[in-house]
């Protein structure tokens, strides 16, 4: 019996979703997006507008494949079937890691021991979480950004590429930390953080 997943979304981030699990044991894939158009397909595997009518009864599970934090938010509080959880091969676990329904830990990512990763994360391609971190639901830690240890993350924070975090800061939900800054205090208000040290971007 093949093992299916139904991936919700088929921009970029949903190709690498695709990957990662073609990698980590599940051998068949349809990936759903409203945008898609007939015959767009990803390594052999489909990429339909609209969820078959039987999904329901064929035992596949589903994954949230938008790189967008709203966006994730919604694809998993509207799931219809449970939510699958994704490691890379490549990446790095250490123990006594939780890691929630609809998370993706990416090729290369790393985790350090007791840490806990909410529901519908990203730990992106090379990024690094040490050791007893909480990230919160729906938060994205970008390509090759690094959260030290001890760290406290939000709900629906997005940091960065290449950005990083210095050991023991929190951050309060709805932030973004803008690529390759660097957060050394910490954050107590929503907004988007940028420089070295990063500082609230006013509009």
């Amino acid at each position: 019996m093949s093992k299916g997943l139904f991936i919700l979304g088929f921009g970029g981030h949903a190709r690498s979703v695709g990957d990662i699990a073609l990698s980590s044991g599940f051998d068949d894939l349809l990936f759903v997006d409203e945008q898609a158009r007939t015959g767009e397909e990803f390594a052999g595997f489909p990429a339909v507008a609209v969820l078959p009518s039987n999904a329901a009864g064929v035992g596949w599970l589903m994954f949230p494949a938008s790189g967008d934090n709203t966006r994730r938010r919604a694809q998993c509080e509207s799931a219809l079937l449970p939510l699958a959880t994704l490691v890379a091969p490549t990446a790095t676990v250490g123990r006594q890691c939780e890691i929630g329904q609809g998370s993706l830990i990416g090729h290369q990512a790393h985790m350090g021991p007791l840490t806990k990763i909410g529901r519908g994360v990203i730990i992106n391609t090379g990024a690094v979480v040490d050791h007893e971190c909480v990230i919160g639901d729906f938060s994205h830690i970008s390509v090759n950004a690094t959260v030290a240890g001890r760290c406290r993350i939000g709900v629906q924070v997005l940091v960065g590429a290449g950005a990083a975090v210095i050991d023991g800061i929190s951050i309060c939900d709805n932030v973004i930390v803008g690529a390759g800054a660097t957060v050394v205090r910490d954050i107590e208000v929503p907004g988007v953080y940028t420089g070295t040290p990063a500082r609230r971007a006013h509009s």
